[in-house]
């Protein structure tokens, strides 16, 4: 039999270090706590010089540095900007070790954990989990680690849904709280923890919805609102007309709030969602006090709706883009500049389809034949103003009530509930008892079918229900200025003009037809 002599290793597989070298190892540690709460801010301060303190006590070791996250969810490593930098100073070899507390602070993510645990163990770097005692270059290291990080993992799953179900009860119950610092108009009182409005702030809001209303775009109003110098809900000067449309179409300015307008896909990722029907959504009436007015804020959304259903794109570069109409094919007016470069420049309004192919036979107008056409219609419609204002009163009380509709659309959201319920109990049967596939098929494609015929009418009926109300919002509107009015207009106002009047309409012979906001119609 073969002699066999045992040659001892001599060099370490890791490092390529001598075994019985004296060389200190480069050691570094890890803090995090897992949110920017005051009540962690000592756990935070404490791991920091704990972990500093041990480091430097150790002869063998050479204190490399503490690398941290504050207030930073540990589920995923995207934007652990510490954690990040640390595993990258590694890999270039400039630690050998590295310290944090427990699995659960470097990784609830069990994929993240092992991955970066397999990276470094490559490079013959380890990590020492102090609480669990598991070093990762330790044969049983992977396996403890696996478990560990599936238990943390599992743990912050529960935590998610813990406050996710808390966050939906406090909704549930009308409790309203959003980025008071990010918004414009609204603040939380320190003492009763109430929302107020800002005064200064509330103002810059108003114009925001005044200058909409009086025909700008929120392109405009943005560009305005960054010349005047007035920061965004941000704190920026340069406004965008995002911003705008935001502010424009959030009804926390009526004083309401929809709570739940996006929601967590998932815990691991923390990826936003916008809610369209996924989970339920709570709407507070009243919640506090508002800045604009429920009628005026109506009032925007239709606008916003009007100009987004146009044939062609709304500009809103003049107080007349989009109100003056063509009577040979109904399309809008737009401006053009004649002589733009001398004495002689003038501004005119003429048929945008006039040169498209369409041989419209009516005529230019300038500003001045509309605003001397409007005043003269304003005054005969304030001659007239008893006769008026009971005539959009009788129209309020005709065509404006949705009692009937409402009705209508209870019975359809309780259809609704009802199919999704049938669709939820057949889809669980299914699951849990063996049946015929063909069979629960066609019972299932019957609901679905069922479900989008009924989501069809529901949806036709709440259009419905909105444009009433909104007719209703600017008759009512219409009527309280008609009120306030004490005699006629001696020169063209554009607060008038902007609340008073819907379009006018230019005909072949250069006459102007006025159409105001309660459907009256006066030639001037």
């Amino acid at each position: 039999m073969a002699k066999v002599k045992t040659i001892p290793a001599t060099i370490s597989q890791f490092t390529a270090a001598p075994i019985n070298s004296t060389k200190k190892r480069r050691v570094a540690g890890y803090a995090r706590v897992s949110t920017d709460h005051e009540d962690q801010a000592t756990s935070y301060e404490a791991q920091v010089d704990y972990y500093t303190s041990y480091i430097k006590s150790r002869d063998d070791w050479e204190f490399v540095a503490i690398y941290t996250d504050e207030g930073i969810s540990a589920t995923n490593t995207k934007k652990r900007e510490g954690f990040k930098t640390m595993i990258a100073d590694a890999l270039a070899g400039k630690i050998d070790l590295i310290i944090t507390k427990s699995v659960s602070r470097f990784a609830r993510n069990t994929v993240d954990s092992l991955t970066t645990v397999r990276e470094l163990k490559d490079k013959g770097i380890e990590i020492y989990f102090e609480k669990e005692n598991i070093w990762t270059l330790d044969s049983k290291g992977e396996l403890l680690i696996t478990i560990m990080s599936s238990l943390a993992q599992e743990e912050s799953r529960s935590i998610s849904e813990n406050v996710t179900w808390g966050q939906r009860k406090r909704m549930a119950d009308g409790k309203v709280s959003f980025a008071y610092s990010r918004f414009l108009g609204l603040d939380k009182d320190k003492e009763t923890g109430k929302i107020v409005v800002n005064p200064e702030q509330a103002e810059t809001v108003k114009l925001i919805f005044r200058l909409f209303l009086e025909g700008k775009t929120p392109h405009a109003i943005a560009a305005y609102l960054t010349e005047q110098g007035i920061r965004t809900p941000g704190g920026k000067k340069m406004w965008n007309q995002q911003t705008i449309r935001r502010m424009l179409s959030n009804e926390k300015y009526k004083g309401d709030a929809l709570l739940q307008k996006e929601f967590t896909v998932d815990f691991l990722q923390k990826k936003l969602k916008k809610n369209e029907g996924e989970v339920p959504q709570y709407y507070v009436e009243g919640n506090h006090e508002a800045i604009i007015s429920p009628a005026v804020f109506d009032l925007v959304q239709e606008e916003l709706a009007s100009r987004s259903k146009g044939k062609t794109r709304y500009s809103g570069a003049t107080i007349f883009s989009n109100k003056i109409k063509c009577a040979d094919c109904g399309s809008w007016y737009g401006s053009k500049v004649w002589h733009s470069t001398d004495s002689y420049r003038k501004t005119i309004y003429r048929c945008n389809n006039k040169y498209n192919g369409q041989k419209c036979e009516t005529p230019y107008v300038t500003e001045k034949d509309v605003k001397e056409a409007f005043v003269s219609a304003y005054n005969q419609l304030v001659t007239e103003k008893k006769e008026i204002i009971a005539n959009a009163e009788l129209v309020r009380t005709m065509l404006c009530a949705t009692d009937d509709l409402q009705a209508e659309k209870q019975r359809l959201e309780d259809e609704i509930s009802m199919i999704v319920s049938m669709t939820q109990n057949i889809v669980a049967e299914n699951a849990r008892i063996a049946q015929n596939q063909d069979d629960y098929q066609k019972r299932y494609d019957s609901l679905v079918k069922r479900y989008d015929e009924t989501k069809a009418q529901y949806d036709a009926i709440s259009e419905a229900i909105a444009a009433k109300e909104a007719k209703n919002v600017r008759l009512s509107e219409f009527i309280s200025l008609m009120r306030s009015q004490k005699g006629v207009a001696s020169e063209f106002d554009i607060g008038l003009w902007s609340s008073t009047v819907d379009f006018v309409t230019v005909g072949r012979d250069k006459d102007i037809t006025v159409t105001f906001r309660d459907g009256t119609e006066i030639k001037a």
